[in-house]
């Protein structure tokens, strides 16, 4: 599996602080891990984006162009503005394409360009990378009044924590029945859909959110469709992060991911 280390954190209005270290403190995880929970030994192929510092923009053209000449990959972050150029690109290589974005937050602030971390639905949405009905969002639970405006005007699909707690299984098959109707399907995992227990290596520890083991189920729910086309995993931290945990926990999620 080719995994590209996207090294920046210039989109996280200083909450993402430390999220550049993440893309090799993860591959440092991965010497503890040597299989799958399916017993499948993956081999690791790691490559880069040349990151231009204090040049968001920039940085953003050369994600873009490296995403645009691969195929079958995860991209490592870094925050999750990275996610932008990612999926633009991707929109570009695909038809019928869709996403399924793990977050605790809508990321529906404002409508910058190029966007922050915190702005990056409405950049999806406004320039028409990914059609409305083709976006889902999965462990919502801390969002503004705006936010909240955005989904509903935009009929954005949504599976907050409140309706995940409530009724898992039923969740899941209703995640999985949406995702059929998507020929190409991104995945964009911003790690603190992890309840900060599991994971408090990130800039923002929401509580309630997911379980390890109920997102890695999810995630292995989503690969028996087998639409996968590409995967991100943002927004761990370092600098943040205890015993490493965070870090323990993406590269687990590389390992299991890695025979989407």
């Amino acid at each position: 599996m080719l995994v590209i280390k996207i090294k920046s954190s210039q989109g996280g209005l200083g909450k993402a602080d430390g999220a550049e270290l993440a893309p090799d403190k993860v591959e440092e995880q991965l010497k503890d891990l040597f299989a799958s929970e399916d017993g499948k030994v993956h081999e690791f192929e790691f490559d880069s984006v040349e990151v231009v510092n204090s040049n968001i923009e920039e940085t953003n053209s050369a994600i873009y162009s490296k995403a645009k000449k691969v195929e079958k990959v995860i991209f490592l972050g870094g925050d999750h503005s990275i996610t932008y150029p990612l999926v633009k690109a991707f929109s570009e290589k695909f038809s019928n394409c869709g996403i399924v974005i793990f977050d605790a937050h809508p990321d529906a602030e404002n409508d910058f360009m190029p966007p922050s971390q915190e702005d990056l639905l409405p950049a999806m949405v406004n320039q028409n990378l990914i059609k409305k009905e083709n976006i889902i969002l999965v462990g919502t639970r801390n969002w503004d009044k705006n936010e909240i405006e955005f989904l509903k005007d935009n009929g954005i699909r949504y599976f907050n924590m409140k309706k995940i707690s409530n009724g898992f299984k039923e969740v899941a098959e209703e995640l999985v029945e949406l995702s059929k109707k998507i020929e190409n399907l991104y995945l964009s995992i911003d790690i603190d859909v992890l309840d900060p227990a599991f994971a408090p290596g990130t800039g923002y520890c929401e509580p309630g959110g997911l379980t390890t083991r109920q997102l890695l189920y999810l995630l292995g729910k989503l690969k028996e469709v087998g639409n996968i086309r590409a995967v991100d995993i943002m927004e761990i931290n370092p600098k943040k992060d205890v015993n490493d945990m965070t870090s323990k926990i993406g590269a687990k999620l590389l390992v299991e991911l890695a025979d989407y």
